[in-house]
């Protein structure tokens, strides 16, 4: 798979989607540990919380996630100028903007997919941010909302957008359904249409298009390339995260930064001991490692150990190190079974 891939692959991105709940800061230090190049995204934060709220809580993060993009949400063009500004002084080096989360919260803040309906002021809001900033502003969105049609509002919200300066859109390649769906129903029930999102990059070379949905791997991700500029993966990176292990080799031409799962574990140990002896609970960074066992011999154990033990209160390194011999106790009587 990698041979017939590689030309195709090579120069192009790979990203890891932006996730409420799970692309936290110690999710992509995770991440990052077993690729250096694929793009990581955090958690969408919401222009007003950086205003008003907690910034180091909503904006801190380790300088090996890089490259990190920032996903902001919000409608206000002044109040997400004035976010992205602070970001740009917090080290962020990209910033997105959220024109695709289809939950009813984020629509009562009139914010998200809703703003599919209005490109004139999603325009308003990428040419405030642009001013405001020297950094890249990009726009996630659906191929559409409800009742628009795929191909001719699709295309109006690219024109409008792309000439107020956005020059990189990626696509989730299924509509949003506003009413009567949840967001994890639409995520999977609207009918994926990656072919728009080719047409899409055919009739503007111009624009950098990227494409997320219903891509189960690294691997399927790859042909995607041949038709877009790069492919963002979801649900899978983060419930399967060893296949985040395959982007540095297939997109370029450089081996993983680890070998093995037991590899990126270990690289992880120093971090996890230095934020638990600072008072994090450990189950904040292991809840994100649940997976990386998953399919192999072990992987339950593994899973049961990091989730009962790693919750407990107190509980250190000490818990996956216990965690990673279980593993490797189960491959061997594995292996001398066969």
């Amino acid at each position: 798979m990698a041979e017939q891939y590689q030309g195709i692959a090579k120069g192009k991105s790979f990203a890891v989607a932006p996730m409420m709940d799970w692309t936290d800061r110690y999710c992509r230090v995770f991440h990052r540990a077993l690729s250096r190049s694929a793009v990581l995204y955090t958690e969408m934060v919401t222009a007003r919380a950086i205003k008003h709220g907690d910034r180091p809580r909503h904006l801190d993060f380790d300088a090996r996630e890089n490259p990190v993009v920032l996903q902001l949400g919000g409608s206000e063009p002044e109040i997400l100028a004035e976010a992205a500004r602070i970001a740009e002084d917090w080290g962020y080096r990209e910033l997105n903007l959220n024109v695709g989360c289809p939950s009813d919260r984020v629509q009562g803040g009139n914010f998200g997919a809703c703003l599919m309906a209005d490109p004139p002021l999603v325009a308003r809001c990428v040419e405030a941010m642009r001013k405001a900033v020297a950094i890249p502003v990009t726009v996630k969105c659906r191929i559409g909302i409800d009742d628009q049609d795929e191909d001719a509002d699709l295309q109006r919200f690219i024109e409008c957008v792309s000439d107020a300066g956005c020059g990189t859109f990626i696509v989730h390649a299924r509509k949003a359904w506003l009413q009567g769906l949840s967001p994890k129903e639409n995520r999977e029930i609207p009918p994926l249409n990656h072919g728009r999102v080719y047409r899409l990059k055919q009739s503007r070379p111009d624009l950098r298009i990227e494409i997320n949905g219903g891509i189960t791997s690294v691997a399927a991700s790859v042909p995607h390339l041949e038709h877009v500029d790069g492919v963002m993966l979801g649900r899978a990176a983060y419930q399967t995260p060893w296949e985040i292990a395959a982007v540095d080799p297939l997109y370029t031409d450089e081996p993983a930064p680890v070998a093995s799962r037991r590899e990126a574990v270990e690289a992880l140990l120093p971090y996890m001991e230095q934020h638990v002896a600072a008072g994090l609970p450990l189950h904040r960074i292991t809840r994100h490692m649940l997976g990386l066992y998953h399919a192999q011999p072990g992987g339950k154990i593994w899973r049961q150990i990091l989730s009962i033990e790693g919750g407990r209160h107190g509980a250190g390194v000490e818990v996956v190190r216990k965690a990673l011999a279980a593993v490797e106790e189960q491959a061997a009587r594995v292996a001398d079974a066969a």
